[in-house]
């Protein structure tokens, strides 16, 4: 069974930054869509297969991988939390302090 798919708003920030990013660097939205594309299809597929992603180190929070960026959510038994859009190319100390933050 589907489970509801929950964007957070830290992580829907972070979607804004990544395409905000994209479409200065590029000059152009192309990327950008294409980017969104894919990391909706990887969310859709964690709301079928909520356990596919690599798991954290912290309890039941996963990992699935988006080209060069890490969609990190929560399993819970009514939803999919997505909590964090991480770029695997920043220093993973930032991403350490982040995960302290998760309840």
């Amino acid at each position: 069974m589907a489970k509801r798919l929950i964007w957070t708003e830290f992580a829907q920030q972070q979607k804004r930054e990544i395409f905000e990013y994209w479409n200065n660097r590029n000059g152009s939205k192309i990327y950008s869509r294409k980017l969104n594309k894919l990391f909706d299809e990887a969310a859709e597929k964690l709301q079928t297969y909520p356990f596919s992603g690599s798991p954290a180190n912290l309890e039941n929070i996963r990992i699935a991988r988006v080209k060069s960026y890490h969609l990190i959510y929560r399993v819970t038994n009514e939803d999919i939390q997505i909590l964090i859009i991480w770029n695997t190319r920043r220093n993973p100390a930032d991403l350490e302090k982040l995960m302290e933050d998760i309840d």
